[in-house]
């Protein structure tokens, strides 16, 4: 009984124990909370700071400078979100671009700009880029179906004289369609009275005279031009060399000529010998030596002797045709 009595603990000691226990549970509890309050500090500061780099990426997205990478990234995908900016980054390399590697929304985006766009320069560059394009018929489909064709066709209005010579420059390679023809046809009355009133051999003369060649190929727009043949053979009195007819022009009337050419070159002739100028101008027409009227039709011309040994040639539709000019 001594012994046991010995071994067990007295009341003091078990009290000292517990306050001990008492204060290691209490301690590591103020761990727990001070450990725990420091970690929600960190995660608010990680997720303010992601909320933070996230708004500094929108900020940095409206802050795009044109001609910068960013802008170059994102230059599709938020093309008709935004306001095209004039001389920025992506319209001059748009327009370095090769003809043959435009895509449609390459030609979508200049004929926007050639809307929006105040800078002359930059307009008139647009429009040689959309002629160049236009060499591609599948291309001239693509701008037919955005609507270009009244886009660059209002432009022939436009006052500076440049501006409407690239006009008729791209109408001329987007005419070589025959759907784009049918609603070119509305221009041929603009087009002809900007040959009339334009200078003498004029860049802006000559663009539109391409143009009405290209309108003219089949004959469904002939009769839009009917009443301006005297003014198409008075610019060949008038003008210079390069509108004017060469003497070597009648060597075309001969057996050796290819058949389809001869029977154009005759129909053309047959035609303006049946026009009836007055008095006046048809005198005028024989004393202008360089002039058409005057090579075919002149008392020096050597018509008539090519003409006689085509009434034997073998393809009926010739000989009648020079059966026409005879009569």
């Amino acid at each position: 009984m001594a012994d046991d009595a010995s071994v067990a603990p007295s009341p003091c000691k078990m009290k000292v124990l517990l306050g001990l226990l008492a204060g290691a549970g209490a301690t590591y509890g103020i761990y727990k909370l001070v450990t725990a309050s420091r970690n929600r500090a960190n995660q608010s500061r990680n997720i303010d700071g992601v909320n933070e780099h996230c708004s500094g990426k929108d900020e940095s997205r409206k802050a795009v400078l044109p001609g910068s990478l960013l802008e170059k990234v994102f230059e599709f995908s938020s093309i008709r979100g935004r306001d095209v900016r004039t001389g920025d980054g992506s319209s001059r390399e748009i327009l370095s671009k090769t003809p043959g590697k435009l895509d449609p929304q390459h030609l979508e985006m200049l004929l926007s700009l050639l809307q929006s766009n105040p800078d002359t320069s930059e307009r008139m560059q647009i429009l040689v880029t959309l002629g160049n394009s236009a060499a591609f018929s599948v291309n001239q489909d693509f701008i037919r179906e955005m609507g270009g064709l009244k886009i660059i066709g209002n432009l022939l209005s436009d006052p500076v004289i440049g501006i409407r010579v690239q006009a008729l420059n791209a109408l001329n390679n987007l005419s070589l369609n025959a759907k784009n023809q049918e609603q070119l046809k509305e221009y041929i009355p603009k087009v002809l009275e900007m040959i009339e009133i334009s200078a003498v051999n004029s860049d802006i003369q000559l663009a539109a005279l391409r143009l009405l060649t290209n309108l003219s190929v089949t004959n469904d727009y002939h009769h839009m031009m009917r009443n301006s043949i005297t003014l198409f053979l008075s610019l060949l009195v008038v003008g210079n060399e390069g509108l004017q007819a060469p003497a070597s022009l009648v060597l075309l009337f001969d057996s050796g000529t290819i058949t389809a050419v001869l029977c154009r070159v005759l129909t053309f002739v047959g035609n303006l010998k049946n026009w009836t100028p007055s008095t006046p101008t048809k005198e005028a027409l024989k004393r202008s030596k360089d002039s058409l009227y005057s090579v075919l039709f002149g008392d020096s011309s050597q018509l008539p002797s090519k003409l006689s040994p085509l009434l034997c040639h073998p393809d009926t539709e010739v000989t009648v045709q020079v059966a026409r000019l005879f009569t």
